[in-house]
Order: structure tokens, then C-alpha cells, then sequence
């Protein structure tokens, strides 16, 4: 090791704490099974926004349509990829805020969604765009409901 730099044992005692937090953090959530078109890159970077938050996810480049149909995605709800987690479907570019919520309240619900593709969502991001407003849509057998609204990718 390089005489200019030699990390205390207090340095390398926080260091390897920290990374033990956060890999425990890890641990805590589920992974996240995504399934997405292969060339399509709005799709990578959500994937990239939900690892940034903590999850693990695993990328399945595959037809998503026959995905959509066997989760039970309605059609107006469909965006460009859906994702398996904890028991539930992820439609679309659903923030990572809104998966960890629901992972937490455990509603009876097939998942949630994002129809479409709106501009700021995690994913969507478009330098010198607004964000726009748009909401996390709660759906199942019981029907549907607004779970939560955002602005790109703030709470509202």
C-alpha cells in the first residue's frame, strides 16, 4: 500500500460497516424479475433507477406482450415492460419509492402501474422537459385505484 495514503483501522472498520448496511439493505428486498424488448433503452435506465434504490433485478430480454396477458396487465394500464416482484407485477416506469411502499403495505392487489410512458418518470427522463404529473395505478381483481401521484420522480 502506498505510503501517502494508509487507512486507519477506524476508516477500514466504518468502510466495511457501511457496506454491511447497505448490503443487508439489499437483502431486504425482493428481486425484481424484469422482462423488457431487448433494444429498448427507457427500460435499462428504470432498471438502473431501481438498482440505484437497493433492488437486485434481473433483466429478461423476451416478447413482453405474452408477460402482460399471463400477469393479468390490463391493456389501457400496458406501458414498455413489466417486472415481478415480491408477488406483485410492476407495469412500466413505476418509481422505486412507490415498489418499496408497497412491498411495505402488502395491499391484496395484483401490482401496480404506470400507463404509458410520461416524460420524467423513472426511465423518461428528457433534458430541458418538464416532468409531467401522472399516477401509480393500484390494479386487481378488486378494481383500481390511485395509489400514488408524482412529478417526475417526486411524491405529490
Amino acid at each position: 500500500m502506498s505510503e501517502l495514503f494508509r487507512p486507519s483501522r477506524r476508516i477500514v472498520v466504518l468502510g466495511l460497516a457501511a457496506a454491511g448496511v447497505q448490503a443487508a439493505w439489499a437483502e431486504d428486498l425482493p428481486e425484481v424479475v424484469a422482462t423488457k424488448d431487448p433494444s429498448c433503452g427507457c427500460c435499462e435506465a428504470w432498471v438502473k433507477h431501481l438498482r440505484d434504490e437497493g433492488f437486485r433485478v434481473q433483466v429478461v430480454n423476451a416478447p413482453v406482450s405474452p408477460v402482460k396477458v399471463r400477469l393479468g396487465v390490463p391493456r389501457e394500464l400496458a406501458s414498455c415492460h413489466t417486472a415481478q416482484v415480491g408477488g406483485y407485477v410492476v407495469e412500466g416506469h413505476v418509481p422505486a419509492s412507490a415498489i418499496k411502499r408497497l412491498l411495505a403495505e402488502k395491499p391484496t392487489a395484483t401490482g401496480l402501474a404506470v400507463p404509458g410512458m410520461p416524460v420524467g418518470s423513472p426511465g423518461m427522463e428528457v433534458d430541458g422537459m418538464e416532468p409531467a404529473t401522472y399516477e401509480v395505478v393500484l390494479f386487481g381483481p378488486g378494481g383500481r385505484s390511485t395509489f400514488a401521484r408524482f412529478r417526475g420522480q417526486q411524491t405529490i
